[in-house]
């Protein structure tokens, strides 16, 4: 910034803010708190070759990224945004396991509002040769909810199983 207030960086090392101060366009003298972060986590002269190694156009993006894992190191100093991220996939895994058990369940449902279909197989009567079958349609359907019901019988066990 030079001149009138120093940026906060400078403030903080308690240094005479030059003309092309490398920190004063991203930590600004009414924001301390946002250096001080940064500044415990990785320190100045380590911030400062980074931006220094970056092109202009991107080195307000790189400082948001360091002021956002600086946060997360303080809050947690192990993982930091390694952690932040861990957890929200946690929660997304959780979620979609959750979204699969309540979609097995309405199909089940589902299943069990349809019509019933006859529980003794109904044989018809060829009119050529008088030989007897089931229609199509109901060896299909007998074969596919079945083998339905055994996957959403297994998954739900396994899910209630892990939730135990």
């Amino acid at each position: 910034m030079g001149g009138n207030s120093p940026c906060a960086s400078c403030k903080l090392l308690r240094r005479r803010c030059v003309k092309d101060c490398i920190f004063a366009p991203y930590f600004p003298s009414d924001d301390p708190q946002k250096f001080a972060m940064v500044h415990k986590v990785f320190g100045a002269s380590n911030v400062s070759k980074m931006l220094q190694e970056l092109p202009d156009h991107q080195r307000a993006d790189a400082v948001s990224s360091l002021v956002y894992e600086a946060n997360a190191r303080v809050r947690d100093p192990v993982y930091g945004c390694v952690g932040a991220i861990s957890y929200l996939q946690n929660q997304v895994s959780q979620l979609q396991m959750q979204l699969a058990v309540a979609q097995a369940e309405i199909l089940c449902i589902q299943m069990q509002q349809e019509p019933a279909l006859p529980t003794t197989p109904q044989l018809v009567d060829h009119p050529d040769d008088k030989s007897f079958f089931l229609p199509h349609q109901y060896l299909n359907f007998t074969s596919s909810s079945s083998s339905v019901m055994q996957e959403y019988s297994l998954k739900r066990e396994s899910l209630i199983a892990d939730w135990s």
